[in-house]
């Protein structure tokens, strides 16, 4: 339980009692440690429990509960106080500010800004990155050109991260168009992500995971949506609130993104932590990479989270060598995944993860490395031989000389 923050309620209002209980119970960030129904019994129940969030609605009696918020801060001064009330008065909030709320939402209180004031109370308490209050791990997963294998790394490192019993992990399908993560997994799902975006201010945690079709690697994955017609239906401020459920519910997130790069790709690379650019050996793919590179550069949320993964290392057809493809791009590459067709045509085919179908081959340890280190477990060891930043990317612009292959 060291990973979530610690809850108790209290609130007069049966109803309103249960709203706050069904946002909450949803939420792998939080447990709920205990309910009380009346203000006069609520300090009591906070000394004994010790929470680390106490929430108080303040609606049925504001005198009394702002009292009960000033006792708390001098019996309890570990416990944060968030505060929530349908009243929009600036006195008072600032009242309730000024007795020790750390926190003030209104009612009815929406999702996503009960998970964000968590979060901000979690980070005032613990610090970022302490490990106390836990943030979900966001990774987007983007191609220097089709077919480079973004799905099959998505699909398959969704599994391995979801094989570990502490993660939770979710899979979003981006490629609104012609995603088919739902075929890699050989799962028909009965709802898709215009289902929930079309659906987010009905949504609680409950009924958000219902609506995610669950692998039997314990993945959840959120296909695209079925008619084309119903792209359109998306927008990026959908995906900013189905983002921020997801992360109050999962540990882990991944994005597959189309090739398109549209603004519903670009909510997904600002919110993610670990950018993976896949990318292949070869002069079209390495000439994307430079120009995806520099376009993100002006993104200052994105530009220092991007990695370069390689992937199909070893064709042996007249690939770049890696040391070129390094010089030319300016940057190291950061994980390389090496070519097994074989075995990822049998895995597609049957809809079957690798650590199912070869979990030794070394296209899976591979994955599962990369899994760790992404997880923190192990550190990425760069290349030997990786040039300095200041490589001669610019090689591969019309009018350069383009390079060879060594």
């Amino acid at each position: 339980m060291s990973n979530v923050l610690r809850l108790a309620i209290v609130d007069p209002s049966d109803a309103t009692r249960e709203e706050l209980k069904t946002m909450l119970l949803g939420m792998d960030m939080v447990w709920l440690e205990a309910e009380c129904s009346r203000y006069e019994f609520f300090a009591d129940v906070v000394g004994q429990t010790h929470p680390d969030i106490g929430v108080v609605t303040i609606d049925h009696d504001a005198d009394k509960a702002l009292e009960l918020i000033h006792g708390l801060q001098i019996s309890s001064p570990e416990c944060s106080i968030l505060v929530v009330s349908s009243s929009t008065d600036g006195q008072l909030i600032l009242k309730a500010m000024r007795a020790g709320a750390k926190e003030f939402l209104t009612q009815p209180v929406r999702v996503e800004d009960l998970v964000s004031a968590i979060e901000r109370i979690g980070n005032q308490r613990y610090g970022k990155g302490t490990g106390k209050s836990r943030n979900s791990t966001v990774i987007a997963i983007a191609g220097s050109t089709g077919g480079v294998g973004t799905t099959s790394l998505a699909v398959n490192l969704g599994c391995a991260l979801a094989t570990r019993p502490e993660n939770s992990v979710a899979l979003i399908d981006l490629d609104l168009s012609l995603g088919d993560a739902d075929v890699f997994l050989d799962t028909i799902p009965d709802y898709t992500l215009v289902d929930v975006a079309q659906n987010i201010s009905r949504l609680d945690f409950t009924l958000l995971k219902r609506s995610l079709t669950k692998h039997s690697s314990g993945l959840y994955l959120l296909p695209r949506p079925i008619q084309l017609q119903d792209t359109s239906l998306i927008t990026p401020d959908d995906l900013h609130r189905v983002v921020g459920l997801l992360k109050a519910t999962f540990s882990h997130l991944i994005f597959d993104l189309s090739k398109s790069y549209t603004p519903v790709d670009m909510v997904a690379l600002e919110a993610a932590g670990h950018v993976l650019l896949v990318t292949q050996l070869d002069l079209p793919c390495l000439r994307n990479v430079v120009r995806l590179l520099m376009s993100l550069d002006e993104f200052e949320t994105i530009k220092e989270r991007i990695r370069i993964v390689v992937n199909r290392v070893g064709l042996q057809s007249g690939q770049i060598s890696m040391k070129k493809a390094q010089e030319t791009i300016g940057r190291e590459i950061f994980w390389q995944i090496p070519n097994d067709y074989k075995v990822m045509a049998e895995v597609r085919n049957n809809g079957v993860p690798l650590f199912e179908q070869a979990p030794r081959a070394s296209i899976t340890q591979s994955i599962v490395g990369l899994a760790n280190v992404l997880c923190g477990t192990e550190v990425a060891q760069p290349e030997e031989d990786s040039p300095s930043s200041s490589g001669r990317w610019l090689n591969f612009w019309p009018g350069r000389t383009k390079a060879k292959t060594e």
